[in-house]
């Protein structure tokens, strides 16, 4: 039996934890971030000057280099190694937001943001396939929904710091706070974190085998003899966004690709706009405010419960109904907003399974490609699922002036979720087995569940 089908059939020792809340660390910074420019946006429009527009491509800068990144940065691990790209997408994102505390214009600002996005989006990538990559086949699903579950902490801690802190000191103290914790964050990571087994192994190079031994050791396994490939061969080419789209890679892909886009566009348009929505509805801004952090609290706890779902059923049928079920509370939710007591359970609700799906996406991705297109395969679907994150926003805002409803809104929000079901429905077939998501014989290798 390999090193790998040993870690899968093997109880999480407690090296592998640690190094999943390393990542978790590492998403909790990315929702301190997103949530601080939110909340010092009013701040920074009346420094610079800015309208409504002008502070809506601030906010969009971000996430558009968080794409960028998520594309054009992450597939660089399956090419150099997961640890120098987190780590250099990490003191990528320190500068960006150091820079951002001295940005002299609103020019200079959105350039600072991009940057972080970058650093943000390429380290995102890379965490989701190294947490996968570190835990057992039994307990992925709940590493991966802890780590997606940081998002939520980070938004929360990041919302409190930015109105303790700019009542205080102003806006850049916010962003200074942000550099010094993702700083800190940098020099933990350069201590800790170890490289992905699945990278050594399937790079194979001379002295790879004493590093993979020693994580071995690490994590109770017995050492390796020998690698599969000898050090003299040469390894084919890794990182390249055409090796997702050859062989069985096409459809995984495309369909992948089409269901992190319509659940980050659910995900995305509930976040920003239910609160806007639900005042416009006939509730209090109170009442909506309200509404939003059940949306908040659900998120946390849903990411949570999808991982312990999946420690018991098979991650694409848990996943299957997490994105029904968020599609069907949607339409109840914006019908049942008479009944406060009933629209905020239905908040929780819908918070807890639309942040469910993204956990299962980033449980399932990994788990669809080979160590040497890993970080690019889950990289690229991020990319492609921040686009529609970008989009939600602006689509929901063109088509609110073009005279929709907040009930045909959520409706069609839905609409979209459900495409993102029908994608993974369709993934099935493409796929012998679960590779590295599902619990699998210990005879069983990693060659065999590819």
């Amino acid at each position: 039996m390999d090193l790998r089908a040993r870690i899968d059939a093997s109880p999480m020792h407690p090296y592998q934890w640690m190094v999943v809340a390393l990542c978790v660390v590492l998403n909790i910074l990315d929702g301190f971030d997103v949530m601080a420019l939110a909340f010092t946006a009013k701040s920074i429009g009346s420094d610079f000057g800015l309208g409504g527009s002008e502070l809506g491509v601030l906010l969009s800068a971000g996430l558009i280099g968080m794409a960028v990144g998520a594309l054009a940065l992450a597939p660089m691990a399956d090419r150099i190694g997961r640890r120098p790209l987190i780590l250099m997408s990490v003191a990528l994102a320190t500068a960006g937001m150091g820079l951002s505390a001295s940005a002299g214009s609103a020019w200079e600002l959105g350039i600072w943001r991009v940057i972080t996005g970058l650093g943000i989006g390429s380290v995102l990538a890379c965490t989701t396939v190294i947490a996968s990559e570190y835990s057992s086949a039994r307990w992925r699903g709940l590493a991966i929904s802890i780590y997606t579950a940081g998002y939520g902490v980070g938004a929360t801690i990041g919302g409190m710091a930015a109105v303790g802190l700019q009542s205080e000191y102003g806006w850049r103290a916010v962003f200074v706070t942000g550099a010094v914790l993702t700083g800190l964050a940098l020099a933990l990571l350069v201590v800790l974190l170890p490289e992905s087994l699945d990278f050594l192994t399937s790079r194979g190079r001379t002295g790879d085998l004493d590093r993979i031994n020693t994580i071995a050791r690490r994590i109770g396994q017995s050492p390796v003899p020998a690698l599969a490939r000898s050090a003299d061969k040469v390894a084919p080419r890794a990182g390249r966004i055409s090796d997702l789209f050859s062989g069985s890679n096409t459809r995984s892909t495309v369909l992948l690709w089409a269901a992190f886009f319509a659940t980050m566009f659910g995900f995305y348009f509930v976040n920003s706009w239910t609160p806007s929505l639900l005042e416009t509805a006939g509730l209090t801004k109170d009442q909506s405010a309200t509404a939003g952090m059940m949306l908040t609290l659900g998120g946390t706890v849903g990411s949570v419960l999808f991982g312990v779902f999946a420690s018991r059923w098979t991650t694409r049928s848990v996943l299957l109904t997490f994105t029904i079920a968020a599609a069907a509370a949607m339409t109840v939710f914006i019908m049942s907003i008479s009944t406060l007591t009933l629209a905020f359970a239905l908040g929780i609700l819908i918070g807890g399974l639309i942040n469910g799906c993204i956990a299962g996406l980033y449980t399932l991705a990994p788990s669809l490609y080979g160590p040497q297109v890993r970080a690019t395969g889950v990289g690229s679907a991020i990319g492609i699922g921040r686009a529609g994150a970008i989009l939600a926003p602006t689509a929901a805002g063109v088509l609110l002036d073009a005279g929709w409803t907040p009930e045909q809104l959520y409706f069609g929000v839905a609409g979209v979720v459900v495409l993102a079901a029908v994608a993974l429905f369709a993934l099935r077939p493409a796929r012998s087995t679960d590779a590295a998501a599902e619990p699998v014989p210990a005879a069983v290798s990693t060659e065999s569940r590819s």
